[in-house]
């Protein structure tokens, strides 16, 4: 809330807090990605004190806003209206105004254009502060049962059939638990593009509606789950897909062979190389002494 006086609050419960100054700088506020309860009392504190929050949509952040009695200043930064709010948002940063940045649900900045305005920010020497929460991801491979030592997190796969399965191809390699979004009406078709990309008896989880009322975890291997969710209706609301590691013998030569051409479609082969090498712990002048073998015998010359 602000009052008369200008002082700027929060409320918890039947309390109304008051919230320190903040110092002038991008804030990034992870927000609930599900349930209002999960906001932590430094993200409140940092939205009611902000002079500006900029929002992915101002309509869905409201709510929140709302339930925690802040009145703050909103404004909408998203993929569509980047170009011309981002520059508005350094200004008022340069002179001398705090900023804080939320999107919808979770963490800022994943699968959503902040990390354009983060470097805007640190280009134009705008100290930029990070306060941690809630994370669909991170929720997703904690609950299920995956590995978590090392995981990535891929964001949507290509809509595109050829695209999904050269991206899919390009992780097949990756040792550690692959981590991504998909929309409810695409996920059944992703579950089997992943099937043959990267093998069915994978380990797999799919996490739906987290934190929320209906949350669901579902576990298995991708067959079975691809094999449940092509059977079934269209599932409802956001989800989250986890997938296993391969077994130590996705690196058998012919498994690299396949990596090294599917990334060589899409980039030079030095690069792929490169990228080959990052995926499987390999040496990247052995993988590229590979490429350049693999493209003489299909009769390929060198991209570079």
């Amino acid at each position: 809330m602000t009052d008369e006086t200008g002082r700027r609050s929060y409320v918890v419960g039947q309390t109304e807090i008051p919230a320190r100054p903040l110092e002038p700088a991008l804030y990034l506020v992870a927000t609930p990605i599900g349930n209002l309860a999960d906001i932590t009392l430094r993200a409140l504190e940092t939205l009611a004190a902000a002079d500006i929050v900029a929002c992915e949509d101002t309509r869905v952040s409201r709510v929140l806003l709302d339930r925690y009695g802040i009145r703050r200043r909103t404004t909408a930064y998203h993929e569509h209206n980047a170009g011309e709010a981002g520059p508005k948002l350094i200004a008022a940063l340069q002179g001398g105004q705090s900023v804080a940045l939320i999107s919808d649900a979770g963490t800022p900045l994943v699968s959503d254009p902040g990390y354009r305005l983060v470097g805007e920010a640190i280009d134009h020497g705008i100290r930029v502060v990070p306060i941690p929460g809630p994370s669909a991801p991170l929720a997703a491979l904690t609950a299920s049962g995956l590995p978590s030592d090392a995981f990535l997190f891929a964001g949507f796969l290509p809509v595109k059939v050829g695209q999904r399965l050269t991206r899919l191809e390009a992780l097949k390699a990756v040792p550690a638990t692959l981590i991504f979004f998909e929309s409810p009406r695409r996920l059944a078709e992703s579950l089997g593009a992943m099937v043959e990309a990267l093998g069915g008896e994978r380990k797999a989880a799919i996490g739906r509606e987290l934190t929320k009322t209906f949350e669901e975890m579902r576990t298995g291997t991708l067959r079975a789950l691809a094999d449940h969710y092509a059977a079934a209706d269209t599932p409802k609301g956001e989800i989250v897909v986890c997938v296993g590691p391969a077994d130590a013998k996705a690196d058998e030569p012919a498994d690299i062979d396949r990596l090294l051409l599917s990334l060589a479609a899409e980039m030079p082969a030095s690069k792929a190389a490169s990228e080959a090498a990052k995926m499987t712990g390999g040496q990247k002048q052995a993988l590229y002494r590979r490429l350049l073998e693999l493209r003489d015998t299909s009769g390929e010359g060198d991209g570079g």
